[in-house]
């Protein structure tokens, strides 16, 4: 039950972006396989820009959950607004400017690769990646004020944000991209527009509720708003590992996607954005049940209780290996018609150089390399969650980044130089080992138990009121094994810690403060 209160709206969340991008690259199809490849490459190019911080901020989760489990709720509020801090400082000093000269960071690294790119493909991805870029300080701050959300267990408001701003994106990026009901038609650069949009509406209504009073009363949300290098330096600490994690990974993506795959065509880069966006509505959900393993796992380590952590990991575990196998199973039976989808959407003149039959031979073969590395990137993605919540978030940092070069950039590029003649299809086997690879590193680190010992913040220390024995951190419910005295206290609820009345006022518990 408290698995399914969490993940599940967290599940719903994700699914909901996994709308937003399926829908918003269904219509961009339209338009053809050269649209279709662009908004892929674009969208990829500005998130590289933004990848560290994105990754850096999963830890307002990590830091709120164990205040939670800790008994101190009220500190959880600034670790939101340092992440809001960061976004808006990372926005100004790194996004805006990549915004202005994203055509030349693009075309240099095609160039140091010796790789080419359709020149019409090159342009729109500019044209949509710079618009994203512009915006993307919203984007940020409704992913990092989420993580605030979920990390004291309140999913249902991520849910609902996110759904919110998918209901305005999806009908805007239509009318935009196509010119309808009077707005103007800007092709590519009208879906880059629907998304900014959407994000400013999910991030509204996220601080709607987050500055609301009660939620002020419980986390000190409105008065922690000023900028505190502590708490920044604290999310620096442990975040910076996640954020080196998912940039050098999307940094890796980005020189697969627009550059080895893209140097085959647009036929193949297409096929393999399709194959993309099938394996984001199976990873996507998986990320939503990491995300509540972190909060939970998190929270059990707060309140000192490592074995349930573990417990709560794996149950996290088999849920979205069953899940990421069914997906990968329906990635095998009907491959030919789930890239049929898009390349049949786009009308005849549309197609260009890309016929769609082409696109289909070859996006049927990409989803069958991607069918084989769903289970293991099931369990990659719910073992950094899980040692992400115990504050374990080097390693994982570390093994992703290694990994990530060594097979999605090393081995793809041997494999595109070696095996010419297989197309993308020798890059994408090298993506497989990738996700093998970190999926049995990230097992072994997690079976091995360092991160038990690596809380962020420590558990209110409780002693029996009589012999002074030592209760721990945990919910003592009944006697003293001492002396038999009765002992309680509700630190599990979340209320403040009581004691027998009989006994008088009770032990003051010793409070460990954040490193």
């Amino acid at each position: 039950q408290e698995m399914l209160r969490i993940a599940l709206p967290a599940v719903v969340t994700m699914m909901s972006y996994v709308v937003m991008q399926f829908v918003d690259m269904l219509i961009v199809s339209g338009m053809g396989p050269d649209a279709l490849s662009a908004v892929g490459n674009g969208g990829i190019a500005a998130f590289v820009m933004a990848a560290f911080v994105f990754g850096m901020l999963g830890v307002v989760t990590t830091y709120a959950s164990q205040n939670l489990g800790a008994g101190h709720p009220e500190r959880s509020g600034a670790y939101a607004w340092a992440g809001l801090w960061v976004s808006f400082l990372a926005w100004v000093g790194i996004m805006l400017p990549a915004a202005l000269f994203l055509g030349e960071i693009t075309a240099g690294m095609r160039s140091a690769l010796s790789l080419e790119s359709d020149p019409s493909v090159a342009r729109m991805e500019i044209e949509y990646g710079s618009i994203l870029l512009a915006g993307m300080f919203f984007t940020i701050a409704a992913r990092g004020t989420g993580h605030f959300f979920y990390g004291v267990h309140r999913a249902k408001t991520v849910m609902v944000g996110a759904i919110l701003g998918n209901v305005v994106n999806l009908p805007l990026t239509w009318c935009l991209v196509f010119g309808k009901f009077g707005m103007p038609e800007m092709g590519v650069q009208g879906a880059a527009i629907g998304t900014v949009v959407g994000s400013i509406v999910e991030w509204g209504v996220l601080m709607v509720v987050f500055l609301s009073p009660a939620f002020d009363r419980e986390f000190h949300t409105r008065r922690s708003w000023r900028f505190s290098g502590a708490h920044i330096r604290d999310i620096w600490r442990i975040g910076w590992p996640g954020g080196v994690q998912l940039g050098n990974e999307l940094v890796c993506w980005w020189v697969f996607m627009t550059g080895f795959v893209a140097n085959f065509g647009v036929a193949h880069n297409a096929a393999a954005w399709i194959t993309l966006r099938y394996m984001h509505v199976s990873f996507m959900p998986a990320f939503g049940i990491s995300t509540a393993v972190t909060a939970i796992v998190g929270k059990k380590v707060g309140q000192q209780l490592p074995d349930l952590a573990a417990s709560r990991a794996w149950l996290g575990a088999r849920i979205t290996v069953i899940y990421m196998g069914a997906c990968a199973l329906l990635f095998l039976i009907f491959r030919h018609e789930l890239v049929g989808l898009f390349v049949n959407f786009a009308p005849a003149d549309a197609l260009g150089a890309a016929p769609a039959e082409d696109v289909i031979r070859i996006g049927g073969q990409t989803l069958v390399v991607a069918a084989v590395m769903q289970v293991f990137d099931a369990l990659a993605i719910i073992m950094i969650g899980a040692l992400r919540g115990a504050g374990d978030a080097i390693w994982p940092g570390v093994v992703t980044a290694v990994t990530s070069w060594l097979c999605i950039v090393g081995g793809g590029f041997l494999a595109s130089r070696m095996w010419p003649a297989g197309g993308s299809i020798g890059p994408w086997i090298a993506v497989a080992l990738y996700f093998v690879a970190l999926a049995l590193l990230l097992v072994y680190r997690f079976q091995s138990g360092r991160w038990r010992s690596m809380a962020v913040v420590q558990a209110e220390k409780w002693a029996c009121i009589k012999c002074g024995h030592d209760l721990g951190g945990i919910d003592p419910e009944g006697a003293c094994p001492e002396c038999g005295t009765e002992c309680w206290h509700s630190l599990a609820t979340g209320d403040r810690p009581l004691m027998p009345p009989e006994a008088g006022a009770g032990v003051v518990p010793e409070v460990a403060e954040i490193d």
